[in-house]
């Protein structure tokens, strides 16, 4: 008899391609497929947000019709079932909730939200599939993992479920007022301590609390997170509840980021074909009006231009920067302080400095290909995909030692042909300065190591395959398999 496979459902506020804002979009989008790929019977769930393209909503299946009840209110929910890539998806329909021009910023994202986890857990018996495991992701689904422990628990059904939550980003925690706890979550009073922290109602906590394990998106993020400095004021919960926590690096689809596959380009190439890369490079510059130049280092981010992504580094010291033979470019939208200050810059050194001030996944693309250097010196950091994906395009990450990003890049030694990058530790624009001067200086100077590392870095395999392995091993640990 072929054994049972491990049943997962897991539940997210986005995925890729139907609708994604960041990260959590690419990993689910991603992380389900590569699950499956080993054998794990996975399946997603996501609202069905207006934004979903035509193209897919023409072959969704409407599998049922119910009502989910959420305190005094009794809303409609259709459950609509699409599989792509060999996942099944199952989208949550409820356009009062969810026909809004942007995914997530409405004033009653709470209450849209816990009708999506208690939506989750009510359509199971309709769409007779009950998991063994019920993995939630972010504040959005944090609820699943409270009302499984509550409301549900006495259902013989519901109770032998395990559920893990995943933290991508704990800054996003999920915060709202208590006196709202039954009358928008539909929480009794009884059960108030398990989402309770400082006054107010936190998702998050609730999910930390009720989960059976915890994950997030890298080993260095798990530890990061148990320290004041890091964990956004849940280390007091988090610290009494670290035997739980576990760090998973996330992967990127390597067929999606894949150079020699790439539509996207101006020119596909390969690390045998660095040539094409030099081609790109020239195209962008051609493009972006700046020198066309094969000797000049291109130093590139793509990035949001807030803070904590590390842009008060960069604004720091980028007349120092701008004294060396370099070219820059950014591409990405954020604090209007920054946009205006790459602009002014693009506007002083025009031979120099380009601004793209918007989100551009395609022409992100051509940027990566294009770049000498990528540059990341983010404050924190719990995973990051982009230095994986600018590896992947052969331009070399230089990042700060945190999060994901201690994890995925270590200090590149010519000497040793170890390492795959350059690093600083300390939050502090002179030493990211440093280590930029020492990278254009490779660059210049030392070009056969250069195109060596270039080669070694296309060819690390950062996609989902090695984490896959850890989350099926996370998966069984709390089977106890």
């Amino acid at each position: 008899m072929e054994k049972q496979r491990t049943k997962i459902l897991y539940i997210t506020s986005e995925a890729l391609p139907f609708a994604a804002t960041g990260g959590l979009g690419d990993v689910a989008g991603s992380l389900p497929a590569a699950l499956k790929k080993k054998g794990m019977n996975i399946r997603v769930a996501m609202p069905l947000y207006s934004s979903i393209k035509q193209e897919y909503r023409d072959k969704m299946q409407l599998v049922c019709e119910i009502e989910v009840p959420l305190s005094w209110r009794n809303q409609y929910c259709g459950v609509y079932k699409l599989t792509y890539g060999g996942v099944i998806f199952y989208f949550i329909d409820n356009e009062y909730y969810f026909k809004r021009e942007s995914m997530y910023g409405s004033f009653d994202d709470g209450e849209r939200y816990a009708f999506f986890s208690r939506a989750i857990l009510e359509m199971l018996p309709a769409i007779k599939f009950f998991p063994d495991i019920l993995h939630t992701n972010d504040w959005q689904s944090a609820l699943c993992s409270v009302y499984l422990k509550t409301a549900f628990s006495a259902d013989e059904r519901y109770n032998r479920i395990k559920s893990i939550h995943t933290i991508h980003n704990i800054d996003y925690q999920g915060i709202y007022d208590m006196s709202i706890l039954y009358d928008v979550f539909g929480i009794p009073g009884e059960y108030s301590s398990l989402v309770e922290y400082n006054g107010a109602i936190n998702l998050t906590k609730g999910a930390i609390q009720c989960c059976d394990i915890l994950s997030t998106v890298s080993p260095k993020y798990a530890q990061e997170i148990q320290t004041p400095q890091y964990s956004s004021g849940l280390h007091f919960i988090l610290c009494p509840n670290k035997d739980k926590i576990r760090g998973i690096l996330n992967g990127i689809d390597d067929k999606y980021y894949n150079p020699e596959l790439d539509n996207d380009l101006y020119v596909k190439y390969n690390s045998n074909t660095l040539e094409g890369k030099a081609e790109n490079k020239r195209l962008l510059q051609k493009e972006l009006a700046l020198p066309e130049r094969a000797d000049v280092p291109l130093i590139v981010m793509i990035s949001r231009l807030a803070s904590h992504k590390g842009i008060d580094l960069v604004t720091c010291v980028m007349h120092d920067l701008l004294k060396a033979d370099v070219q820059f470019a950014v591409l990405g939208t954020g604090e209007k302080q920054y946009e205006d200050f790459f602009k002014s810059a693009e506007a002083e050194h025009p031979d120099k400095v380009r601004a793209i001030l918007r989100f551009d996944k395609a022409f992100s693309k051509k940027m990566y290909a294009a770049a000498d250097i990528f540059l990341m010196p983010s404050k924190s950091e719990p995973c990051g995909l982009a230095q994986m994906i600018a590896s992947r395009y052969g331009a070399v990450p230089l990042v700060r030692e945190t999060g994901g990003l201690f994890d995925s890049i270590k200090y590149y030694n010519k000497d040793t042909d170890t390492g795959n990058g350059y690093t600083f530790a300390n939050y502090n624009a002179h030493d990211m300065l440093y280590v930029l001067w020492e990278a254009i200086g490779q660059y210049n100077y030392g070009k056969e190591e250069w195109v060596r590392l270039v080669k070694k870095i296309m060819n690390i395999d950062f996609s989902w395959n090695a984490s896959a392995n850890e989350y099926i091993k996370m998966y069984n640990e709390v089977l106890g398999l």
